[in-house]
């Protein structure tokens, strides 16, 4: 069957996208991808893919701006309260038997997690022996990480969910009504690292005891998933954790068998101690 024109003109794109400025998003899930570029297009004023690829060729100006449609920016301090609360209750016991702690947030976005991550590590006694390194594709999206203010009008949200997932302080603790949002602890990022690193081009950068890549592998192909959750098993220490999203499971993974379901609810994951 011949590709429609449409369809090669989006793998042109990508293929652009990769040569001009080393992004390779090629092996994201076809559909969700086409959609959002779609969406893009007309954001653009774009006729067509091959009239959006000049204006990514030609003009610096939009690459910044189509980024943000390529990644998919959404999250919250303490998404799924339960997964969270999984964490405190069944993971940090095995994470206090360490002298010193890191932790991989992957697909950090604009450092949701990061913060939710070092606020639990800090009511748990562990933040001083912890690193906990951000990492994204976004260059827009690290830069708000590292500003750490978030709007005024998703706080209630925040805290419901910092209640829910165990909390033992309140989040009003942790930040200041300032510059019109809620401005997060500086305290909070002095054990953190935000970095760019893609899931597809790059390798395992350190060992850390913890992975946390959630709602992240739904947007990638088979071949890509594999390659991700591949590197969170490299860079993972012996008996390491790995949780992913709600949505996600390793159970067709080139990988599954070096890893055992830890909380099978929440899909966290424990790395075998023979791997």
């Amino acid at each position: 069957m011949l590709d429609s024109t449409e369809d090669i003109e989006f793998r042109l794109l990508l293929e652009a996208i990769l040569r001009k400025y080393h992004y390779d998003f090629r092996g994201y899930s076809t559909a969700s991808l086409k959609r959002r570029l779609r969406q893009a297009r007309e954001r653009f004023g774009c006729r067509s893919f091959s009239t959006l690829q000049d204006r990514v060729l030609h003009d610096p100006t939009v690459f910044p701006d189509l980024l943000s449609y390529l990644t998919v920016q959404v999250s919250e301090f303490f998404r799924d309260p339960d997964y969270f609360r999984a964490i405190r209750e069944h993971v940090v016991p095995y994470l206090r038997t360490y002298p010193s702690l890191k932790i991989w947030v992957a697909g950090c976005s604009a450092g949701e997690e990061v913060y939710s991550l070092a606020i639990l590590l800090r009511e748990e006694g562990l933040e001083d022996r912890t690193m906990i390194y951000g990492t994204d594709i976004n260059p827009e999206a690290l830069r708000r990480a590292e500003a750490g203010v978030y709007e005024m009008d998703r706080i209630p949200l925040f805290t419901e969910n910092h209640r829910r997932s165990g909390g033992k302080s309140s989040l009003s603790d942790y930040y200041t009504a300032a510059y019109g949002g809620a401005v997060f602890d500086k305290s909070l990022r002095r054990r953190a690292v935000f970095s760019d690193h893609s899931l597809a081009a790059d390798e395992v950068f350190a060992e850390v005891q913890l992975v946390s890549c959630r709602n992240v592998l739904i947007y990638f192909d088979r071949e890509l998933q594999d390659r991700a959750v591949g590197l969170f098993k490299d860079s993972l220490s012996r008996k390491g954790f790995l949780g992913i999203g709600g949505k996600e499971s390793l159970h067709f993974s080139l990988h599954a068998e070096a890893f055992e379901e830890f909380v099978r609810d929440e899909r966290i994951y424990q790395k075998r101690g023979d791997r």
